[in-house]
């Protein structure tokens, strides 16, 4: 007798489920759902194609600043080489030649050079010959990564 009360008890339940998914409210909040959900989900997508744009534009913006600069050290190049003190020194440079009323004094190579201070000599590493081939390709890696120079084997 308990189990059947319970069966009838399950049963009016399950109708009344039934009955609530029948019902037209519950389908229109259903419909709603969808529609929030699908207007958010092209919010989104708009959102994130505009960010992606602006980092295009941003990109773009930061060439040209880069391009105007570039530009405008070459106007400040050119107008140097059209001025007379780069002229004066290219005359000198080039040809030797000097101002009026100066005189060139000319120095002996070996004389010059004997004021000069050496530079220290970097030693040159010797090749690992007792090293293994993979000992030696790791030790270029490395190397190659940490921008060092080494004399090749």
């Amino acid at each position: 007798m308990l189990s059947k009360s319970k069966i009838k008890q399950s049963a009016t339940t399950i109708y009344t489920y039934v009955n609530q998914l029948r019902d037209v409210r519950l389908a229109g909040r259903a419909i709603f759902v969808i529609v929030v959900l699908l207007v958010s989900w092209s919010g989104v997508k708009a959102i994130d194609a505009n960010y992606s744009l602006e980092k295009q534009i941003s990109v773009l913006q930061q060439q040209n600043a880069v391009q105007q600069l570039e530009d405008n050290n070459l106007k400040l190049q050119n107008q140097y080489y059209n001025s007379n003190q780069y002229l004066e020194l290219s005359a000198r440079q080039n040809f030797g030649l000097a101002a009026p009323g100066e005189t060139e004094l000319i120095v002996p190579q070996n004389v010059a050079l004997s004021y000069t201070v050496s530079e220290p000599q970097t030693p040159v590493s010797k090749p690992i010959a007792s090293s293994s081939l993979f000992e030696r390709n790791l030790k270029a890696w490395v190397n190659f990564f940490l921008h060092r120079q080494q004399a090749t084997d």
